[in-house]
């Protein structure tokens, strides 16, 4: 008998029971001016500070109740399962631009290194003059700079790999070069690790690009998807089918957002701090829109149903009427176009709730967070000067595991 799923969310606001971190490391000190932009970081970080920022935010959550789970932690434990092992280095050393001699002594290194070591190689990647005895034409013209395998800097931002719906998680695929290799790490953790055993998968990396930082669930049966720079249309339209075929929801909402850097994901303008409440930055409020999906037939398969799409309509409106409410609340980032263009970069739309009407924020918000604790909302500030070089907030550096059912 399988065992039953260990993890599950209906909702952003069901009290945070569980989330899986991921503390910055050594892939933060590869970071450098001529590879941060290809890294997709817009600076490159003080690691202690960001260490410091990041103990920190775990602390508020563990203070709060919440389980900490560490991806990296996770990492190391599945390493020590043969096939993990191999699903990893394999994928590690799978890159076009190192030939079939460099792949073959990297793969031969990077086996016999123990757990630890091996995790600490994945996360933070190997240089050019980090592989014993390597050979080979591609081998001789690198750089000594340059990565054999690639450092994963972005795997602080767990939301973006992974989310869960329902009972079921769905393993995002990451549509970066530079992240492609975060969802095999985040794929293995929940197929091989005890903790999740019997975790049912929802969603996996050879499918269209879809991003757990553009999956919101607004209420229980209802999932809004941004369609933008980095989940496609397709991806929302994959997800729709396999959520109503399991029974996970009943609607979806696909939102077209802006494809560009500053609205990344659909997380970066907007996220639940309430049940009937976001934080929303208002140059958008106004004119986002919203498909609703739905399947009036019972669907009876993952990738076959037909689906009915109704829309576009003003997304407040959609999203109120999906949930079965009168109308969501919208409380603005900033009071004022400079400072909610300001506070929406520096990510102040990007909430965590960890139960209705109580959210952790980046602290340098101090504008929109006023706005949050007049609203009803307590605020759990938390510093982030470091951390946010690379655009993500305390939602982008956390995937629940288990929210209470509301």
């Amino acid at each position: 008998m399988t065992a039953p799923a260990v993890g599950g969310a209906t909702s952003e606001v069901g009290a945070l029971r569980t989330v899986l971190l991921h503390r910055p490391g050594a892939e933060l000190r590869r970071l450098t001016p001529r590879n941060n932009d290809q890294l997709l970081f817009d600076g490159v970080p003080w690691v202690r500070r960001a260490q410091e920022e990041h103990d920190a935010f775990a602390a508020a959550l563990t203070a709060r109740g919440v389980e900490v789970l560490h991806l990296d932690r996770l990492l190391a434990e599945v390493l020590a399962v043969p096939a993990a092992r191999a699903e990893l280095v394999a994928a590690a050393v799978d890159d076009p631009r190192l030939g079939a001699t460099l792949k073959r002594t990297a793969a031969a290194h990077l086996a016999d290194l123990s757990p630890e070591d091996l995790a600490r190689a994945l996360v933070a990647g190997l240089a050019h003059d980090e592989l014993p005895g390597a050979r080979g034409l591609s081998f001789e013209l690198m750089r000594r700079g340059d990565f054999v395998v690639p450092p994963l800097p972005n795997l602080l931002f767990t939301r973006d790999s992974s989310v869960w719906v329902g009972d079921q998680v769905a393993v995002a695929s990451l549509t970066m070069p530079a992240r492609h290799r975060e969802s095999t790490i985040t794929a293995a953790v929940y197929a091989h690790h005890p903790r999740f055993t019997g975790a049912e998968q929802l969603y996996d990396a050879s499918l269209e690009h879809l991003e757990g930082g553009d999956v919101l669930l607004l209420a229980p049966g209802v999932v809004a998807v941004g369609v933008g720079e980095r989940t496609t249309p397709g991806g929302a339209e994959r997800l729709a089918r396999r959520v109503f075929a399991r029974g996970l929801a009943r609607t979806v909402l696909v939102v077209p957002i802006a494809q560009q850097r500053a609205t990344m994901h659909l997380d970066t303008i907007a996220t639940m701090v309430d049940v009937d409440a976001m934080v929303m930055y208002p140059a958008v409020a106004d004119s986002l829109v919203a498909w609703t999906v739905t399947a009036d037939v019972p669907p009876d398969d993952d990738d076959t149903t037909d689906l009915v799409v109704r829309g576009p309509a003003p997304f407040l409106e959609a999203a109120a009427a999906a949930m079965g409410i009168e109308r969501l609340r919208v409380i603005d980032t900033g009071l004022d176009p400079v400072t909610a263009e300001r506070e929406q970069w520096d990510d102040g739309n990007n909430t965590l709730a960890l139960a209705p009407r109580l959210a952790v924020a980046y602290e340098r918000n101090t504008v929109t967070n006023a706005a949050l604790e007049a609203a009803g909302i307590e605020v759990v500030p938390i510093a982030g000067s470091e951390l946010g070089s690379g655009r993500g907030g305390p939602r982008c550096m956390s995937c629940p595991v288990r929210r209470d059912p509301m």
